[in-house]
């Protein structure tokens, strides 16, 4: 990659919200913006972002300014996961779909998720079998217990 594309990547992947979510079309946030970078892609792709990242891309890019595309998700602002530990069978199908490992717990045993590490990219939700995890407001303390 020429030093100026990769300079631009490291500046579009700063305003994205390192979800990883994939609701992009791409892999991660990293690939997004990439494929940005290359004029592959277009600035409205990122949910998670909402339209202020539509925006602050545009800006960085000298493209017209849009909202985000509705139709590839909802805007959610700072959301973490949440697993009802009473709940969870330790199936561990949580942790192998977390994109950026903030899920811990081992086989048959409860898992809880590292608030810190969760980026609220809700990927650990469909594969549960008990329906043990929800999505809280980032900066959550309340006990689900």
């Amino acid at each position: 990659m020429k030093p100026a594309l990769s300079e631009l990547v490291e500046r579009i992947d700063r305003l994205l919200p390192q979800t990883q979510c994939g609701q992009c079309g791409f892999e991660g946030c990293r690939p997004y913006a990439e494929a940005l970078a290359r004029g592959e892609a277009d600035i409205d792709h990122c949910p998670p972002g909402g339209d202020a990242g539509a925006r602050a891309l545009a800006k960085l890019l000298a493209r017209p300014a849009k909202p985000y595309d509705r139709s590839r998700g909802e805007y959610k602002p700072g959301m973490v996961a949440r697993v009802i530990e009473a709940d969870c069978i330790g199936c561990t199908k949580c942790i192998q779909a977390c994109p950026v490992d903030a899920i811990a717990g081992a086989s048959k045993l409860m898992h809880s998720v590292i608030t810190s590490l969760c980026t609220g990219c809700e990927l650990c939700i469909p594969p549960c079998p008990v329906d043990c995890i929800v999505m809280l407001p980032s900066g959550s303390l309340g006990s689900l217990g």
